[in-house]
């Protein structure tokens, strides 16, 4: 699967290092070229012989002081993908800050290959606010990550933090080594639609259009052919191909004309428009009796309908109980649904988190701890991902 590909596995100082030494040999088993930088931290923990064997190739562990004059710039042209496992909360903060005082930063900071974060650190040190800037800072720079999963820490501690099992790391390589060939066409909408009243008035909802921006990131990151279609204007990478619009009528057409592989259906549509919008300004003094409403078309019905029918994802804003949400799993015929309760805090419209249950058609439930919306995102893309493996 990795036949040729050069890989740069950076170990860092954390118990969690002995489980590197597996990753590298299943990276060598699986065909891959393999390279090992060591930190002194790395040091305290595993030894440059383990890793010598293994690769065939003698770890990196200083800046200075190497045979090579520039060991940094020539890890960072030689490696096809680096993988930093596991992550300290330290080595992120250089990365992120742009700190280029030990080889794993440097080698990052000088390399435009993609780069797979592995993350291992005690739950305090993880929920820190300043990791989290950190990593959000490290995504939105379109570094990938994967875990931590929660479990058995050092000192007997339980909890999030512990570094993702190597064969998980190893599926997530090779993702991300996938020729672009084999991508998909992925198509996304996100944020709340705006209807009309008046020139200066519409009918609308609090969604930011956070959470399907961050889909269409993390499927851009991983290669995909992405559309997002959207209502805002948040920041997307320069490989999302983006379809600005205001209306659910707007967003009705453009979604039809976009083909798909995978369609993520993140908006928040309004479910009713009104039937005639004035073309001046409603004036206060004149006062307004009514506004007639008409239903707004079905755009995720419209796609589940298709000939060429996408894997389909659609998203339910609710307050309250789980249970219309799996109604409308089961009638809506979507692969997934994804539920949240936007009365809930931290969950919902305008908040850098969610929490989430996914449902599948049958109504099946995934309920998901509150994340950042990125990493629903990444998670979500991977559950996407495997189901699709799944069918072939």
């Amino acid at each position: 699967m990795l036949g040729g590909r050069r890989v740069l596995l950076a170990v860092t100082g954390g118990v969690a290092a002995y489980k590197s030494a597996y990753l590298a040999r299943r990276l060598v088993e699986s065909g891959a070229d393999v390279r090992i930088i060591l930190t002194d931290s790395a040091l305290e923990f595993v030894g440059p012989q383990t890793f010598a064997a293994i690769t065939g190739a003698r770890p990196y562990t200083e800046l200075f002081g190497d045979e090579s004059v520039s060991p940094h710039t020539e890890l960072a042209r030689w490696a096809d993908l680096i993988v930093v496992a596991p992550a300290t909360a330290a080595t992120i903060g250089l990365v992120a800050n742009g700190l280029s005082t030990n080889l794993v930063s440097a080698t990052l900071i000088a390399s435009t290959a993609p780069v797979l974060i592995a993350p291992a650190m005690h739950t305090e040190m993880w929920e820190h606010p300043s990791t989290r800037r950190n990593i959000e800072t490290l995504r939105s720079d379109g570094y990938h990550f994967i875990g931590p999963e929660s479990g058995a820490l050092a000192g007997g501690d339980t909890g999030q933090g512990r570094v993702s099992e190597p064969d998980d790391i190893l599926e997530m390589i090779e993702r991300l080594l996938t020729p672009p060939g084999d991508s998909r066409r992925f198509l996304v909408t996100a944020g709340g639609t705006r209807e009309p009243v008046d020139p200066v008035r519409f009918l609308g909802n609090r969604s930011s259009g956070r959470m399907g921006h961050a889909i269409a990131n993390e499927a851009a990151r991983r290669g995909m052919a992405v559309t997002l279609v959207t209502t805002s204007e948040l920041p997307v990478l320069p490989a999302v191909k983006v379809v600005s619009v205001e209306t659910a009528g707007e967003m009705f057409d453009a979604v039809a004309g976009i083909g798909a592989d995978v369609a993520i259906m993140a908006a928040a549509v309004a479910d009713f428009r009104p039937v005639s919008p004035s073309q001046t300004k409603l004036s206060r003094a004149e006062g307004l009796d009514s506004i007639e409403l008409e239903p707004n078309p079905d755009i995720l019905a419209s796609v589940v309908a298709r000939e060429q029918r996408p894997y389909t994802v659609g998203f339910a804003a609710e307050t309250g109980d789980v249970e219309r949400a799996i109604e409308k799993a089961k009638s809506k015929g979507v692969d997934l649904l994804v539920y949240n309760d936007v009365s809930e805090p931290g969950s919902g419209f305008g908040t850098d988190t969610n929490r989430v249950v996914v449902i599948d058609s049958q109504g099946q439930t995934d309920s998901w701890p509150v994340m950042t919306k990125d990493e629903v995102a990444a998670r979500l893309i991977d559950r996407v991902m495997d189901e699709l493996g799944a069918k072939g």
